[in-house]
């Protein structure tokens, strides 16, 4: 079985060599196209072995990235890119993971993104295909994504990725997108992926339209579904009008049938239980357990990082607003359990909070 590593490339010096060193255990070769580097990212490829091909841009991602999966003639690709780092694993399990299933299919990676929020940086896992067999193509301008409906199943690769700490893509990606949704109507991905991007840029009462359209045009079974009606939801909270607490009172309740197994989802519906209280006492103060039971639903799943989501919401996030929770209700000995639990994880705000009531 041969594998390629295939990657497009543009200024990715500061990463490059430590993505091709933890990715070349994984793979028999290395190509690299590059899509107008003014940096030492060409240089640094060939030194590491990979065979470099220059390409023009014309906007369009998965042109670049078709014309790169063409030149390999391996099984399998590995589609990375120059700011993403595998963990050490097995050449030998990935194999017999690639052997193990019959028909055409896709190989997902698991990533780890680190971004920068309100408490700092924090974690999140996706799912992603990124291990494609031999002829499988691209589609799509921008946020591009293998052609056809084959199936992905998760191997045994694991990547960190830390891009979004240095570099903020939105700007450079809205156009692309803006375009994108104008080209094509009624794709519910572009119109989530536009939603996500204004989001990420703060531009939050723009970003609400998209959000609906995505979620009118959604199927159930969109791998991207369940995050994206997250992060709908979380940016209707972070709105906070009545208006907009009214319209993720209704999501709420209509996907909690289906979503309310996910830690993520759960999390969120914490945060919408606490919020709609305040915004009334009186009117929604029976609301009130459910803050609770959702974070301790939160801790009951646990973390699932193969169906995604951010990394403690069925941990110490959970744990730590459940702390929280105690702590404003008067139950202080609960509330020390639980940011206990949270600290253990290293959580700062936990430890931080214990150091106050201790």
């Amino acid at each position: 079985m041969r594998i390629n590593l295939v990657m497009i490339v543009k200024n990715e010096e500061k990463s490059l060599e430590r993505c091709l060193w933890a990715a070349a255990p994984f793979v028999d070769g290395m190509i690299l196209v590059d899509t107008g580097s003014a940096d030492k990212t060409v240089e640094i490829a060939q030194r590491m072995g990979a065979v470099v091909k220059t390409f023009a841009w014309v906007d369009d991602f998965s042109a670049a990235r078709n014309y790169a999966l063409e030149q390999s003639d391996a099984d399998w690709n590995l589609v990375l890119d120059g700011d993403e780092i595998l963990r050490a694993g097995s050449r030998r399990e990935l194999e017999r993971a690639l052997a193990g299933r019959q028909g055409e299919w896709l190989g997902g990676l698991t990533r780890y993104d680190s971004y920068r929020d309100a408490e700092g940086v924090s974690v999140s896992a996706s799912v992603l295909p990124r291990v494609l067999p031999r002829g499988v193509r691209y589609t799509g301008p921008i946020h591009e994504q293998p052609a056809g409906n084959a199936p992905c199943y998760v191997v045994p690769l694991i990547a960190d990725h830390d891009g979004y700490l240095d570099t903020d893509k939105g700007e450079r990606n809205l156009p692309y997108l803006e375009k994108a949704v104008k080209e094509y109507p009624e794709d519910a991905y572009y119109q989530f992926q536009l939603a996500s991007t204004l989001r990420n840029l703060k531009r939050l009462e723009e970003s609400l339209p998209w959000f609906r359209g995505f979620y009118r045009l959604a199927g159930k079974r969109e791998a991207y579904r369940e995050g994206g009606i997250v992060l709908y939801l979380y940016t209707l909270l972070d709105l906070g009008t009545a208006a907009h607490l009214d319209e993720a009172a209704e999501i709420v309740e209509r996907e909690e049938g289906e979503l309310g197994d996910w830690p993520d989802f759960c999390f969120v519906c914490g945060l919408f239980y606490m919020k709609r209280v305040l915004s009334d006492v009186a009117r929604y103060i029976a609301l009130l357990p459910n803050i609770e039971a959702c974070y301790l639903k939160c801790l009951r799943i646990g973390e699932n990082p193969e169906r995604g989501g951010v990394v403690g919401t069925g941990s110490f996030k959970a744990a730590y607003n459940l702390g929280a929770w105690y702590e404003v209700s008067g139950q202080t000995d609960l509330a020390l359990q639980y940011y206990r639990l949270s600290a253990k994880e290293g959580y700062g705000p936990a430890v931080g909070r214990l150091n106050e009531l201790t």
